[in-house]
């Protein structure tokens, strides 16, 4: 598959997506869970990295259904890169993955999310 640049970011992506609203919503009853893993995996095996989702289809379903589906396809050398980063600097993952986002560019700003006083 060929891949695409979004942006200035330098963020590659599949040259084709995969929009997932007609999973969840807006196209009658939402499609059977099984179904639509087969289907979201199958697309990754086409090299598809590019998922649209929206949360006015859930809230949250189509990220959770992506979450599932991709699991078992998880394996992102990546995280185990990023615990070691962290690790090296005395920090948490998601310290880390911030850090990075916000070295990119001046106009990116990460917005995450936290229900506990002491991640805030």
């Amino acid at each position: 598959m060929q891949m695409r640049k979004l942006g200035r970011s330098g963020l590659e992506v599949s040259a084709l997506g995969l929009g997932c609203m007609g999973m969840s919503a807006n196209y009658g009853a939402p499609g059977e869970l099984r179904e639509m893993t087969a289907l979201l995996r199958a697309a990754v095996d086409c090299s598809a990295t590019f998922f649209d989702t929206a949360e006015v289809y859930g809230p949250f379903t189509n990220e959770e259904l992506l979450g599932l589906a991709s699991g078992p396809l998880r394996d992102q050398p990546l995280l185990d890169l990023l615990a070691h980063i962290a690790a090296r600097k005395q920090a948490t993952s998601a310290q880390i993955a911030l850090a990075w986002l916000l070295a990119q560019q001046p106009w990116i700003v990460p917005i995450p999310g936290t229900r506990k006083l002491h991640r805030l």
